[in-house]
């Protein structure tokens, strides 16, 4: 058979289909003519497939799915303040390529990086709109060609450079890995970034041995609760762990055996005086003055690992990389005594290793062997829905987490919407008493100072008629 001939033959065919269709209908089954019951199932069947002939098939058109498909997404709108990041919905499923697998996120993690990344201090991030967050937890919903080592079903935790605060994701399988039994999604969502971290500075960098001493900052927070938490996996480790006072107990039970509180205590001097020889390991996610003064605590072959610059957060709108090459400068000049004290100083960045597959491949099967041995476990500050994010983000900036703060992708129901509208009315009555009372504070003062003045003017005049008086005796 030609290839001309096929059409030909094919219209034929179809031709004889539909005579033997209209042969074998029933007036019952034309609505002009209808005069008897419904016909029953088999009729009706007949009927159906009599009209699936005569209707061309919609072969242009898209799946239902495809067109329906939606999904809610925390996007960056701009640098600036909490409001910036804002809840949106994409349309159109999202495409897999090879190797690719598309998750269904339960729940996200939070980080410094992602309020850097707010205030445009944090360059891995893809410049606005964008949709933060290095890391989530779910389960896999599709995966594409040559994926051998996933499947639907799977429930996983990834590591990504952003995109990660969405109800779906796709990724490259590679930066998945499989949830052990019985870890829930939120501690599945608190593993990839702090726990990573942790590990790579303290075993890779730091090359942590028994008897060894460690300084952990900001020792209330997801690194520092992984930190502490794989120091106590290596024999007779000490660690001072610097945080408010109002924590102390928390991170005590969790690990630390010398808690300080940074906020009315000098660091330095409480170290000096439990290890006057100073510190084998500081890791430093500070930056800044407190860079130089974890240097000088350091041993001889001690190690400041510095990770972060959460100082900046405070107010100092400076480029991350200008502050380090800075940094980097101030030490290069004092070469000579880096060298004469046996010290050194390295820096880390997890954005940057996004590259390094294997290497976080093996640091995440040895994380997740100690979560199965429960030797660490990760601990949840509070969870907040999507909706919530800018509360999220403020309790961490304000430094009020212990632990790890989480996003979840379960809507906010309805009782709660109204329960968050209303809180959200109180702040800003609060807000605005608090507002007032500064006015008044400031017309007080401005009342005060001007009567002080005239009170001046006054006793100036009567100095004046003092004298004149004088004068004419």
């Amino acid at each position: 058979m030609s290839g001309e001939d096929a059409p030909a033959q094919q219209q034929n065919a179809e031709e004889q289909k539909q005579q033997q269709q209209q042969e074998t209908k029933t007036p019952a089954e034309s609505p002009k003519t209808e005069s008897k019951p419904d016909p029953p199932p088999s009729s009706a069947s007949t009927e159906a497939a009599a009209a699936a002939a005569d209707t061309p098939a919609p072969a242009a058109e898209k799946v239902p799915e495809e067109d329906t498909f939606s999904y809610r997404a925390l996007v960056l709108t701009g640098y600036g303040g909490y409001d910036k990041v804002k809840l949106q919905v994409k349309k159109g499923k999202p495409a897999l390529k090879s190797g690719e697998v598309m998750v269904r996120v339960k729940m996200c993690g939070l980080n410094f990086a992602d309020l850097m990344a707010r205030q445009g201090l944090y360059d891995r991030l893809p410049s606005p709109p964008v949709t933060p967050g290095m890391e989530c937890s779910g389960i896999i919903e599709a995966v594409g060609e040559d994926v051998t080592d996933r499947k639907v079903g799977d429930k996983v935790l990834v590591l990504n450079r952003s995109s990660m605060w969405q109800e779906v994701v796709v990724v490259a399988t590679t930066h998945t890995f499989l949830m052990p039994e019985g870890m829930s999604f939120e501690e599945a969502a608190a593993i990839p970034v702090n726990y990573i971290t942790a590990y790579l500075m303290l075993f890779d960098f730091g090359h942590l041995r028994p008897n060894q001493s460690v300084l952990v900052h900001m020792a209330a927070g997801g690194v520092g609760i992984a930190a502490t938490q794989l120091c106590k996996t290596v024999n007779d480790v000490t660690v001072f762990g610097t945080a408010s006072a109002s924590k102390h107990e928390v991170i005590s039970q969790g690990g630390v055996t010398h808690p300080i509180d940074y906020r009315t205590r000098d660091y330095v001097e409480e170290i000096r005086k439990i290890s006057s020889k100073g510190l084998d390991i500081v890791l430093d996610p500070l930056g800044g003055s407190d860079t130089q003064k974890g240097y000088n605590l350091l041993k001889p072959m001690g190690k400041l690992i510095s990770y972060g610059a959460a100082n900046m957060l405070a107010g100092q709108k400076k480029n991350l990389f200008a502050v380090a090459k800075t940094w980097y400068q101030q030490f290069s000049v004092h070469t000579l005594s880096l060298i004469q004290g046996n010290r050194s100083v390295c820096g880390f960045h997890l954005g940057y290793l996004d590259s390094e597959t294997e290497l976080i491949a093996q640091a995440m099967a040895a994380v997740l062997d100690l979560y199965r041995e429960g030797k660490i476990k990760p601990r949840i500050d509070s969870t907040y829905h999507l909706e919530q994010v800018g509360d999220a983000m403020r309790r961490m900036q304000e430094r009020n987490n212990i632990g790890k703060i989480i996003l979840t992708t379960e809507p906010m129901k309805e009782e709660e919407k109204k329960e968050e509208a209303k809180k959200d009315e109180e702040k800003k009555k609060d807000d605005k008493k608090k507002d007032d009372k500064k006015e008044d504070k400031k017309d007080d003062a401005k009342k005060e100072k001007k009567e002080k003045e005239e009170a001046k003017k006054d006793d100036k005049k009567a100095e004046e008629k003092e004298e004149a008086k004088k004068e004419e005796d």
